[in-house]
């Protein structure tokens, strides 16, 4: 599985075998540049500006935008109805969370959660060995909540995304007060990773990317 960052929420993960998933691509106004991306799937957790710019993913890709069960040509992607805040959407609607299964791997796509379902729920998600997470609240998750969710579904990897970097507009907090509460993080000099199931870490580690 191959794991490329652009900023915001914004990711693409490409199989191995070619298969491509995009996820919350954004628009011109979050303040990064807008890359050239190409997909077979395109994942949006809500219909805000800065995630559902789909446009953006050329090659006509597929649409997701609601809970349910897709199944495609070797991967599958389950999406689970969640909230964008504390007040169960009132303030701010509904959330996909997506989980994409691909090459024995499981990620999860948490979009711009604001809380965090109950236990029930959340046995639903996993196993999670990924975990792309929002952290730099206001409207999202912050970081200690964020730290909150991972301790719940253990992932190997945690990826922190809707968080301030140089390029972001606007206000959130940064990865680095989220990745400080944790033993095992790394701030890495790219964009993009890959992993294997069988180079999983053991326990917990938090990898900060960054955008190009």
């Amino acid at each position: 599985m191959k794991i490329k960052w652009f900023g915001h929420s914004f990711f693409l993960v490409e199989s191995f075998g070619g298969k491509k998933v995009a996820f919350d691509p954004y628009d011109y106004s979050v303040g990064y540049p807008l890359p050239d991306v190409i997909a077979d799937m395109v994942c949006v957790s809500h219909h805000h500006h800065d995630h559902d710019n789909v446009s953006l993913v050329r090659w006509e890709p597929e649409l997701i935008d609601e809970p349910g069960l897709y199944v495609r040509e070797g991967l599958k992607i389950t999406g689970f109805p969640t909230f964008h805040d504390r007040e169960k959407g009132k303030k701010r609607g509904k959330n996909v969370v997506f989980r994409l299964e691909m090459e024995n791997l499981s990620l999860i796509h948490a979009g711009d959660l604001g809380i965090i379902p109950e236990g029930s729920e959340l046995s639903q998600w996993q196993p999670v060995d990924v975990l792309l997470v929002p952290v730099g609240g206001i409207y999202t998750l912050d970081g200690k909540e964020a730290k909150q969710l991972v301790d719940i579904l253990q992932p190997k990897i945690v990826i922190p995304m809707h968080c301030k970097t140089p390029y972001l507009k606007f206000e959130l907090h940064s990865a680095q007060e989220f990745a400080s509460l944790f033993l095992r993080s790394e701030f890495l000099s790219t964009s993009q990773i890959e992993i294997t199931l069988e180079h999983l870490p053991l326990s917990v580690e938090v990898w900060v990317l960054q955008p190009d």
